[in-house]
Order: C-alpha cells, then sequence, then structure tokens
C-alpha cells in the first residue's frame, strides 16, 4: 500500500509539475524539481526514468550519503595531475574523488576539469571547498549535457566569466511553443561561480547520476597555458553568444509582430478569395438562366422565335360552332 502511495504521488507531483511548465503559469524556480533517486524504490525509479525518456526535465539530488562522507573527511582521494586523464566507472548515486594540485603559474594561466562519456552516461562534476573541520564541502556542480555522441561536464577556471547551458529552459520552451524554442534556445545560460582557483589542492568528484546503470567516464584536468588560442577563442564566443541573446530578444518582439500580420493579411486573403469564388458562381448561375431549355421546375419562359403556344390556349372551332359539322352532314346525305 505504501508503495502504492509513493508511486502516485510521484507520477502525479511530475505529472503537475509538467503542466505548470507547459502553461507558463510559475516562475522557473519554483518549477525545479530535485528528486533523491536513493530513497526511491525500483518502482518509482522507473517511473521517474520512464519521465526523463518521454523529455520531463528531472534534476536529481546528490546522495546525502556521498555529501556526509565528503564533509566528514572519509573519502579515498586519487590524484589526478595536470594533463592527464583517468578512465573509470561509478556506481549510481555514488562519486569518485580526486585531487587537482595547481602551483602559482598554472593557477594564473588558468585550469579546466572536463569529465566526458563516451557511453552517454548522465554523471556529475563536483567541485569541493576545503571545510574548516577537515573535511569537504561542495561549492559546485555541473550536470552531464548530451554534445553531440557523448554526454560531457565542464569547469573552466579562467580568469572570466564562463557560462553553463541549462537544458530544461529549452526543454520546457519546447514543450509550452516549439516554435518560440529558437528564441530561449540562449535563455539556459547560466553564469558559473567560480572563475578562477588559487594555487593548492582542489577536490573534484564524478557523480553516478545513471537511474540503473553505472556510469563511465574519463576525467581529465589541463592547463589553459598549453591552450591559450582555444582560451581566447572561449572567451571571444561567449561574448558573441551574450550579445546574440539580446540580438534575439529584441528578435522575437519584432518577429511576433509580423507574425501577428502575416496572420492578419492571411486571413485577410482567405476571405477575399471565398469572396471572390462566391460572386463569379453567382455570376454564372445568372449566365446559365439564358436559355430556352426547360428548367427542371416545368415553368416555361418565353423566348424569341419560340413555336410553345400560350398557356390556356385550345384548338380553334368550325365557323358553326362544332369542328366536326362537315362530317356529320355527309353521313346524313349517305342514309338519304
Amino acid at each position: 500500500m505504501a508503495l502504492n502511495f509513493k508511486t502516485s504521488s510521484l507520477s502525479l507531483s511530475i505529472g503537475k509539475r509538467w503542466k505548470k511548465e507547459i502553461d507558463g503559469r510559475y516562475k522557473r524556480d519554483s518549477m525545479d524539481m530535485e528528486i533523491d533517486l536513493s530513497n526511491l524504490g525500483t518502482v518509482n525509479t522507473m517511473f521517474a526514468a520512464l519521465f526523463s525518456k518521454l523529455g520531463v526535465p528531472i534534476k536529481t539530488t546528490i546522495s546525502a550519503n556521498v555529501l556526509e562522507e565528503a564533509l566528514n573527511g572519509t573519502v579515498t582521494v586519487r590524484p589526478l595531475p595536470i594533463g592527464t586523464s583517468v578512465s573509470g566507472k561509478v556506481d549510481k548515486q555514488c562519486a569518485h574523488f580526486f585531487g587537482v594540485t595547481i602551483n602559482d603559474e598554472q593557477a594564473e594561466c588558468g585550469i579546466v576539469v572536463r569529465v566526458t562519456s563516451t557511453a552517454q552516461s548522465k554523471f556529475k562534476l563536483l567541485y569541493f571547498e576545503h571545510d574548516i573541520n577537515g573535511g569537504y564541502g561542495l561549492a559546485l556542480q555541473e550536470d552531464s549535457e548530451k554534445t553531440g555522441k557523448v554526454t560531457s561536464a565542464g569547469m573552466y577556471f579562467l580568469h572570466f566569466q564562463v557560462y553553463r547551458m541549462d537544458s530544461t529552459v529549452n526543454a520546457l520552451a519546447i514543450a509550452k511553443d516549439p516554435e518560440s524554442a529558437f528564441f530561449k534556445r540562449l535563455e539556459g545560460l547560466q553564469p558559473c561561480e567560480v572563475s578562477e582557483l588559487k594555487a593548492g589542492t582542489h577536490i573534484f568528484a564524478v557523480y553516478g547520476d545513471n537511474f540503473f546503470k553505472t556510469a563511465t567516464y574519463t576525467i581529465e584536468a589541463l592547463c589553459a597555458k598549453s591552450y591559450e588560442d582555444t582560451t581566447e577563442k572561449l572567451k571571444d564566443i561567449e561574448s558573441q553568444i551574450l550579445r546574440k541573446r539580446n540580438e534575439l530578444r529584441q528578435f522575437e518582439t519584432e518577429y511576433r509582430k509580423a507574425l501577428a500580420r502575416f496572420q492578419e493579411v492571411t486571413n485577410r486573403y482567405t476571405q477575399e478569395k471565398q469572396s471572390v469564388d462566391e460572386l463569379l458562381k453567382q455570376r454564372d448561375s445568372i449566365h446559365a438562366t439564358f436559355t430556352v431549355t426547360r428548367p427542371p421546375s416545368g415553368i416555361s419562359n418565353l423566348s424569341n422565335g419560340s413555336s410553345s403556344k400560350v398557356p390556356g390556349e385550345t384548338e380553334s372551332p368550325t365557323e358553326d360552332g362544332n369542328s366536326d359539322g362537315k362530317d356529320k352532314s355527309g353521313l346524313i346525305q349517305e342514309k338519304i
């Protein structure tokens, strides 16, 4: 009974959220819904996975056990030297921790930490700060996004503002109005909270976010000094995307006005076409009345050259008032 109640509650809450998002009656902050998969049974997890497959943007929370172990400092931290990568598999609702040590020069140039999955696993890239009690407190997290044939997430500490794309905004826009989804495509850009790291050892983690299976991943740490051209390109493209977002906001207003005008003239076109068709139809009907052919109603029409007789006209009698008088007199004479 309890399982059925939880299942119904989960389905109802997700369904209501989906409807609210489609109707657009609530702000995005009030629509966010996070599910702790560690507290769900198999059936409820299947429901969550199904809704996710259907396109409902479902966010998952990080397991309390993982956060607690990190705060207590009881997690195992593997070294991840700059310029190297590590591949592995992490169970769902579990995390693999890595320590990235950087010097002053590397910190000044900038650091990039990226995770990819060729198996398109769902995962979270986490960044922890050192806690005063000796553990690690969660500071940043990036959910994996599908980019081409892989899923990926990255953190870019390059001394300038970088942005991450929240696909939830795009999913809601498409559900609400597929035509306007294009204009909302860049609205999912969210500024990253941290833009630089200081020298020292920094703790990152890969968290398994699949509903059932383990997540396969490759994590790598890079110094931007070896990627100066790429860094400048990223800085430039971020600026271009921000400008484009503002341009799209203005263009959407122009597009809406033009679309309304287009719909107006389209309706006018349909009405005028129907009017012209009706007038021509009436004209053809009037032309068709000029004819000697008796119409189906049985009412005859007078026309020039007609041999038809006037209605009510009968055969003319003979002068003596008897049309067959001549025949009768001849018969009498023969009898005499």
